[in-house]
């Protein structure tokens, strides 16, 4: 089986810089030793524009047979079968056994070190990946499910003809596997250490209970976010039942922490607070972005438009949906588009992901021509941190001027503060809140909204919708009436009654607040 990694560069940044990422120098071949054979390690091309590292496995079949039974069993626990140990196609196909070998030679470059040149494993860099025979059960398309939200600028899947003088004989379940973007090299190993196996469906040696210990590791900064981390835990840990569940228990942890900006470690020890035998409740910041994305995913948006972004957890949701061709998140504070820069790491997303995101600073007291021609729009939490009488200008910024298809606004439903114990009576639930509608008051204010702008609006009721006082969270959901006509003239927003923005939400980050 066999893999080439190839990256290109300048004089000022040859490319075989490769050599001191993988600790292998270009001018040698280097051969390890495996437990089911030999990996060799050679540079076919080797210059400052363009550099060329491939890793060559030479599986022993004796070996790999030896092993299996003496832990009595075959290839991924099922029983031995007696010429299938000894012909198939782990000499060949891309597998868990290259996994293992990746993480053995190139075990410096996957934890992201570098003695010699540590400025060096931090920087993206051009890389194309290349692996011939790669088993993918679910073919081309799983191929593209598990890599396309990954940043890669191509991802080519090319299935792999079962005999190419026999053309009617079909396609096999093997794909010749290019991937091509920039990206961290110690990034890019981690996804195939991860996924190489989790195509192949299948692992040589046994599921320990650390197995899930390797997979969170390998998957930091990536796996939480992809929306199939469920399949992923599943396939690379054979699916194991209870080793699967704590897998994905511990990745919700890590999207809990960073949805709330804190450490894992403190949620996991409030979640070790409650009763083991009590239903741990999903965040009220949860249930509201997950209504958002399914209100998204109903209108068939692309292009989506998050104003208010605050810190970025819900710009991270959406980018790692390939649906979301394009995504933009716009805040009045600096400082929050600086923490949400730093959360989606910007300056580390491959150039692909990257063209998908933009963050910039701006006020919906104003028009924006930056925002027209949008899917939808979302308003998270934003309008109750605007005065009444900035209203006027907000609608019309967006309702009247971007004009989105679908526009999402979810703001507190004051009714429902009474089942808030911890809050006072007559208090609102953020001291920047100012004002709390109730389930009436924000329905006469979207009504006549969408009567004046040509929109429709539907009411979603999120989190728990309680028989007397309504849900925590109410969300309107404006579709666009299309050719209405609008009112526009006493909605159009001047420079004066614009000159004082809405108050930043940075010192009130939406997501954590108890609305």
């Amino acid at each position: 089986m066999f893999l080439t990694i190839t990256t290109t560069g300048t004089a000022e940044n040859p490319a075989t810089d490769l050599g001191f990422l993988l600790h292998k120098h270009p001018d040698r071949v280097r051969v390890e030793s495996q437990s089911h054979g030999t990996a060799h390690v050679f540079y076919p091309e080797a210059t400052a524009e363009r550099c060329t590292a491939a890793l060559l496995l030479e599986v022993d079949p004796i070996a790999l047979v030896r092993r299996g039974r003496s832990k009595g069993k075959g290839r991924a626990g099922a029983p031995d079968a007696a010429l299938a140990q000894y012909v198939n196609d782990r000499p060949y196909a891309a597998s868990s056994l290259l996994a293992v070998a990746l993480s053995g030679v190139f075990r410096t470059a996957l934890k992201g070190t570098c003695v010699l040149r540590p400025e060096l494993p931090d920087r993206t860099r051009p890389l194309r990946i290349e692996i011939p025979v790669l088993p993918a059960r679910g073919g081309a398309a799983m191929v593209h499910r598990l890599f396309d939200p990954l940043g890669w600028d191509t991802v080519q899947a090319e299935a792999v003809p079962l005999d190419e003088q026999f053309p009617e004989w079909g396609d096999s379940r093997y794909v010749h596997l290019v991937l091509e973007g920039e990206l961290r090299l110690a990034d890019a190993l981690r996804q195939l250490y991860v996924l190489l196996p989790v195509l192949d469906d299948a692992k040589h040696y046994w599921i320990a209970p650390d197995e899930v210990d390797k997979l969170l590791r390998a998957g930091d900064g990536w796996l939480a976010a992809h929306p199939e981390h469920a399949l992923i835990s599943s396939r690379y840990l054979a699916r194991h039942k209870r080793l699967t569940q704590e897998a994905v228990d511990r990745l919700e942890l890590v999207r809990l922490a960073e949805s709330d900006g804190s450490e894992v470690e403190e949620i996991d020890n409030a979640v070790d607070e409650t009763s083991d035998t009590e239903e741990r409740p999903v965040p009220l910041a949860v249930q509201r972005r997950d209504a958002i994305l399914a209100a998204l995913r109903a209108a068939g948006a692309q292009r989506v438009l998050d104003l208010g972004c605050g810190q970025g957890q819900l710009v991270q949701a959406l980018l790692g949906d390939p649906a979301y061709t394009e995504i933009v998140g716009m805040d009045v504070s600096v400082r929050a588009l600086t923490v949400a820069a730093r959360r989606l790491r910007l300056e580390r997303m491959g150039e692909r992901q990257r063209s998908r995101v933009t963050l910039f600073q701006g006020s919906l007291a104003y028009t924006d021509k930056r925002l027209a021609g949008y899917d939808a729009a979302v308003l998270s939490e934003v309008v109750e941190h605007l005065d009444l009488e900035r209203l006027p200008a907000l609608e019309y910024a967006v309702f009247g001027s971007a004009r989105p298809r679908t526009v999402l606004v979810t703001t507190p439903n004051v009714e429902y503060n009474v089942r808030w114990e911890s809050l006072p009576a007559g208090h609102v639930r953020h001291g920047d809140h100012r004002f709390e509608w109730t389930r009436e008051e924000f329905r006469a204010w979207a009504g006549q909204v969408a009567a004046r702008f040509g929109y429709t609006v539907a009411y979603v009721p999120v989190g728990d919708d309680d028989p007397e006082v309504g849900p925590p969270t109410q969300m309107a959901v404006f579709t666009q009436v299309t050719g209405a006509a609008t009112e526009t003239a006493t909605a159009t927003p001047t420079t004066e009654t614009a000159t004082t923005t809405e108050t930043t939400t940075t010192d009130s980050p939406k997501e954590g607040e108890a609305a």
